[in-house]
């Protein structure tokens, strides 16, 4: 029998698999709805350092996945969902993501332990961190060197006019240059961290961890085009999964001693949802016999709120090499909001706002609210295990993170309009990732037909270049005006806001009396045996970090915890 059965081979699941077997006394079985990945695979959007294409295939990704972003102040009506990008290839989100390798604040892994998410903290959480980078860049105590994922930083050489033009306006005006984005933590401007290989090319959590000779250890099978159905229990004692085949659909169980779920946090919670682990009244609502009442399975959704404000460039200052990065640089700061932690905000500074004609004529700062507080929900919409679930982020539901949302927005605009910017920036305007922009940036000969005229249109505009914008980008809205008027700026935000695809929370860790934690600091499901949770659905709250790296931390650090209660 196998021991260890993980159901999702994501970011966490690899890295699970590869250390559970470490011990040859493990038998590991990772299962993956989507298709294997490795580096003779890799297409090339996913194998590029540039990752603005990745996202946009339907064969990497939940396709039918959709979510309500926004609802400002707790108001719902008039919302539409939109697509929400999640990897569904072996490696999950780090096969389709920016790469980027951040970690967040100490703080914000202390408050995990003083939660009730018994054993987590900085000081425990530091060394996973080493252990999981090699970074090239940066030695000390806060780095590792001989870890699976290489971390790096962009060269001066390479990194982009407009982003090195940002970079001097924003210390002009009192943000200071740091040299370490994964060191002491304090705001300032820093050059990106990102999760690069050696040869330029972006390496996946399916080949970073699940090497050619890890793969071919008798003790773990990789089994793929597998959708995970639900769990299997005896009473409250986790035996198996049932699978659905990708072709025909047909079941297949799957025994094992404990079972151990890294879906993600929206399918995770579904999963729990669908095997009779959640709010008792859902569950009967869908005819799903309740095998524990847990009211906080799917609740605690959390996410990174963002806006944008971008800019025309010129010639001079776009990104030479298309082939690039496009993150390149960030400004940390810090909202100063009473209660607020500092580094609350962040502002990613991109050379290239898409992988096509237009978007390299347009530089964008990137901002969002690097510690949210609004929460949001998953609920199935049926039982049927095909059927997407309902989620709804419920981004700037609480009041504070409107408020520093448009804060760090009029940061972007006073720092894309400064004087230091002039022959950097061209017109100035406010942007955000729409349903429209995602469908212009489709494939398709049309689609390239228009990018392409309206490209060369904003070259050879000259004067008219703002009306050009304004009348079919921005269908009229200026920046002028949403900073002049607060209210507008504020429907602006709300009808706007994005997400940074950061879904967490939904089987948060906790104490056992705590009616909202769904697991233990081991994500041990309470009240279950056998069963235990392992991606950012832990996350009590969420870290001042893009999630994929403190996502692959905990899955070290759980996997050494799982290892040392079977010596």
């Amino acid at each position: 029998m196998t021991h260890f059965l993980i159901l999702g081979g994501g970011s966490a699941g690899c890295a699970l698999a590869a250390r559970l077997t470490e011990d040859a006394r493990h038998r590991v079985t990772l299962i993956e709805a989507g298709r294997d990945l490795t580096a003779e695979t890799m297409p090339p959007a996913i194998r590029s350092r540039y990752p603005g294409r990745a996202y946009l295939d339907p064969g990497n990704i939940w396709s039918s996945l959709t979510a309500f972003l926004g609802a400002p102040g707790g108001r719902t009506e008039g919302r539409s969902p939109r697509r929400y990008e999640q990897g569904r290839v072996l490696g999950g989100g780090s096969a389709v993501n920016a790469m980027v390798a951040n970690r967040g604040a100490p703080g914000d892994y202390d408050e995990w332990g003083q939660s009730g998410a018994a054993g987590w903290s900085w000081d425990a959480c530091l060394p996973y961190f080493r252990k999981l980078e090699r970074d090239v860049d940066c030695d000390g105590p806060f780095h590792g060197k001989d870890g699976p994922i290489p971390v790096r930083r962009i060269g001066d050489a390479a990194m982009s006019p407009f982003v090195k033009a940002v970079s001097r306006t924003l210390a002009a005006h009192g943000h200071q240059p740091k040299a370490d984005q994964n060191g002491e933590w304090a705001d300032g401007i820093y050059t990106g961290a990102i999760a690069v290989g050696d040869d330029g090319q972006r390496v996946p959590t399916s080949i970073a961890y699940l090497t050619p000779d890890i793969r071919r250890r008798p003790n773990l099978r990789i089994v793929t085009d597998r959708h995970v159905d639900r769990i299997t229990f005896d009473g409250k004692r986790a035996t198996g999964a049932v699978t659905l085949a990708a072709d025909n659909g047909e079941p297949e169980t799957w025994a094992a001693e404990e079972v151990i779920i890294s879906t993600g946090a929206i399918h995770t919670a579904a999963l729990l949802l669908r095997s009779g682990i959640g709010p008792a009244e859902a569950l009967k609502a869908l005819g799903i016999p309740v095998v524990l009442a847990h009211a906080g399975v799917g609740a605690n959704l959390m996410e990174h709120p963002s806006t944008a404000v971008s800019c025309y460039l010129p010639p001079s200052a776009r990104l030479r090499d298309l082939a690039e990065h496009h993150d390149h640089a960030i400004l940390r700061f810090s909202s100063d909001l009473a209660g607020t932690p500092e580094g609350d905000m962040h502002a990613a500074m991109i050379a290239r706002s898409g992988w096509h004609s237009v978007g390299q004529r347009v530089g964008t700062l990137f901002i969002w609210v690097n510690k949210a507080y609004s929460r949001g929900k998953v609920e199935l919409a049926s039982r049927d295990a095909h059927a997407e679930p309902k989620v709804d982020f419920r981004l700037l539901s609480d009041a504070r993170d409107m408020e520093r949302l448009k804060l760090g927005f009029r940061l972007g605009a006073k720092t894309l309009t400064d004087p230091l910017m002039q022959g950097w920036a061209g017109t100035v305007f406010p942007t955000s990732y729409s349903p429209r922009v995602a469908r212009i940036a489709g494939a398709g000969f049309v689609n390239a037909a228009q990018r392409g005229i309206f490209g060369a249109m904003l070259d050879y505009a000259g004067p008219l270049r703002s009306a050009l914008i304004h009348g079919a980008v921005t269908l009229g809205t200026r920046l002028d005006d949403l900073l002049r008027d607060d209210a507008a700026l504020t429907a602006f935000i709300g009808a706007g806001v994005g997400g940074v695809w950061h879904a967490s929370g939904t089987a948060r860790m906790g104490a056992a009396e705590d009616p909202m934690a769904v697991t233990d600091g081991q994500g041990r499901v309470h009240g279950a045996q056998n069963l235990r949770v392992v991606d950012a659905s832990l996350m009590p709250t969420i870290p001042r970090a893009n999630t994929n790296i403190p996502t692959i931390m905990m899955a070290e650090r759980i996997a050494d915890l799982i290892k040392a209660e079977r010596l």
